[in-house]
């Protein structure tokens, strides 16, 4: 063939390499395109941030040496229908308290979890605490975007948003942590979960419940006298989970030789009832400052600081350690950068 005509042949195939070109530039780009775009959405499906994540797996690999539980609240018919027998009293535990539990029970336990967050395939949750680290984060548009929000005691969410967000599934309170009107700061649909530490605890729900006259002695701070929330968005925790996050995850002696008990905060035990109920869990506003510093603030909002922590029930450095565990396995992932 001569030169001139190999050129005449290349000039004529030259169209159809240049459509072939573009068309796998078009699917490469489509395809990039495509996977970004399903990285910024992840949280607008649950399947798409779960693929592959098989929780009971995962949960079977912290060797705990409990089985994962999913009905996370107490119910009346546990304790009319079946032995709900405890050798421990609160907070690990409901002996001594089954007269108080099934008054309250007998008006808040006709609710568990709403139906559309319970029949869901995958539950992605996530857990904001209330540390400074979470400040100036810019989260609230992420952390709006899971299946299922917990936030703790009293912790603040106007003023807020752009870090926090404005979502919230439930809420873990006891008396103490009570805002009493939990309106101001929760979405009307808001589960507010008592986590019951003493006798006291359910006593005062009670009262509230019945409108009876309100006992104040027995708390290390007043709890509201008058509280507004929404009665059958009540639920009571299970003592359960609070006695497994002492044992299994932070390995407390239930039965302490020291008169001070340590108990878990409201902070782990949210976790760790999170990894019983949810397939992915992610955490945000966990850890306290490094510094030295007393006034150094400890939360994103008000101006508690360390100084504050002094003689608390809890073990802080205990319980980082133990999230530093779950953190090492892929249980939990921090939302924002942490030490």
């Amino acid at each position: 063939m001569s030169q001139k005509a190999t050129k005449t042949w290349c000039l004529r195939l030259l169209p159809l390499l240049l459509f072939v070109i573009s068309l796998v530039a078009y699917y490469l780009t489509y395809a990039i395109l495509e996977s970004y775009r399903g990285t910024s959405t992840t949280l607008n499906s649950s399947k798409s941030l779960c693929g592959g994540w098989l929780a009971q797996k995962k949960w079977e690999s912290l060797n705990f040496n409990i089985s994962r539980r999913t009905h996370l609240f107490l119910k009346l018919k546990d304790f009319f229908w079946r032995e709900h027998l405890s050798k421990l009293a609160l907070p690990y535990g409901v002996k001594g308290s089954e007269l108080l539990l099934m008054k309250v029970l007998a008006v808040t336990s006709n609710y568990q979890v709403p139906a559309n967050i319970e029949n869901l395939e995958c539950r992605t949750c996530v857990v904001i605490g209330n540390g400074f680290a979470i400040k100036n984060s810019s989260l609230g548009s992420i952390i709006n975007k899971y299946d299922v929000v917990i936030r703790l005691n009293d912790a603040p969410v106007r003023g807020y948003e752009e870090d926090v967000g404005n979502k919230t599934t439930m809420r873990f309170f006891y008396p103490e942590s009570a805002s009493y009107n939990p309106g101001l700061h929760n979405e009307p649909g808001t589960l507010m979960v008592l986590v019951p530490f003493k006798l006291q605890d359910l006593r005062w729900l009670k009262e509230i419940l019945y409108n009876e006259k309100r006992v104040r002695k027995g708390f290390w701070k007043p709890p509201p006298q008058i509280w507004l929330g929404d009665v059958s968005k009540i639920r009571v925790l299970d003592p359960h989970f609070l006695q497994q996050t002492a044992d299994r995850l932070l390995q407390i002696p239930l039965y302490p030789k020291s008169k001070q008990p340590v108990h878990p905060t409201t902070g782990i035990l949210a976790v760790f009832v999170a990894l019983n109920y949810c397939d992915v869990v992610h955490i945000a506003g966990f850890g306290y400052p490094t510094s030295n510093s007393q006034k150094q603030p400890i939360h994103y909002y008000g101006y508690d600081t360390i100084k504050s922590m002094k003689n608390s029930y809890h073990d802080i450095k205990h319980e980082a350690e133990a999230l530093r565990r779950l953190e090492d396995s892929g249980a939990i992932l921090y939302l924002h950068p942490h030490l």
